[in-house]
């Protein structure tokens, strides 16, 4: 059973849902887009009774408590910051970590930036950020799947058409959701304020991205990952996926299914087996 507190991280406070003994090893969950750390509700109590410590914060943005204006402020530098920040302020110098979509993106970095800090990595959809910005920029069928991307660069705008229609756009995306859990994401994007900082991952780090295919953003990961992508995602194409590959430089499983990008909503005894066995695997207490 999952309940929420509160994790400050300077002068941000994130809601976070746990479940587990506080004294286990510690696994981070992020969530991505359009949603919150309710996707993780089920899983993270099904891990914590593998004799694990889950906790899924809200991300920045998402909490209301962690929430400040302006898209300067949501560049993947400063939200790898705050999972590091929930993690140190729960007293755990070492975690595993796990993530969907943007909590992906997020991973990628993280593990990339603090291979010694994260013990194991699982990522949901989104591919190494060097394979995923090089493939927006010189695939056609990346390109044609990220287009929604130069959509959210405009101001205002996309927030209006979200919104129409009781979030119909939205609603659309979470048809595998149930009630509950589209009430909690609701609950975060009805507040203006939120859904911009939500669109703010994208405008921040959309230049990120696509400077991937003249350069390097991101390198080589040693942390032992498990990557898993549904072949028939309409938002990730196989060329970023199997570009992605030639940067795992440690133990590395890859996991394709039949499935789209809603993962945990679709293939959730498949998810929850593989990722169940990558953290005993690298489990580091005995």
């Amino acid at each position: 059973m999952s309940k929420i507190i509160v994790v400050n991280v300077e002068d941000l406070k994130f809601d976070c849902r746990v479940a587990g003994d506080k004294h286990n090893e510690l696994v981070v969950f992020l969530h991505g887009f359009p949603e919150t750390s309710f996707m993780w509700s089920r899983l993270i109590s099904d891990i914590a009774a593998l004799g694990f410590y889950c906790v899924a914060p809200d991300l920045r943005g998402y909490s209301s408590g962690a929430c400040p204006r302006g898209k300067k402020h949501y560049a993947l530098s400063y939200l790898v910051d705050d999972v590091l920040g929930i993690a140190k302020n729960l007293g755990k110098d070492q975690f595993h970590l796990i993530g969907h979509d943007w909590g992906a993106a997020i991973g990628w970095k993280a593990v990339y930036d603090f291979p010694t800090t994260i013990l194991s990595w699982t990522g949901l959809s989104v591919p190494h950020l060097q394979a995923f910005g090089e493939a927006i920029v010189t695939d056609k069928e990346q390109s044609r799947m990220s287009r929604y991307i130069k959509w959210f660069q405009w101001p205002l705008l996309p927030e209006w058409m979200i919104r129409k229609n009781d979030f119909k756009l939205f609603r659309r995306l979470w048809k595998h959701s149930n009630k509950e859990e589209i009430e909690d994401y609701i609950s975060v994007f009805k507040n203006n304020r939120q859904l911009t900082a939500a669109l703010n991952y994208y405008r921040s780090n959309y230049d990120l991205l696509k400077n991937a295919a003249i350069g390097q953003i991101l390198g080589e990961i040693d942390t032992p990952t498990l990557f898993i992508w549904g072949k028939n995602d309409s938002a990730i194409g196989s060329v970023a996926v199997s570009n992605g590959h030639k940067f795992m430089k440690n133990d590395y499983t890859f996991l394709d299914l039949d499935a789209g990008h809603w993962l945990i909503q679709t293939k959730y005894e498949t998810i929850k087996s593989a990722i169940s066995e990558h953290l005993i695997k690298y489990k580091a207490q005995p």
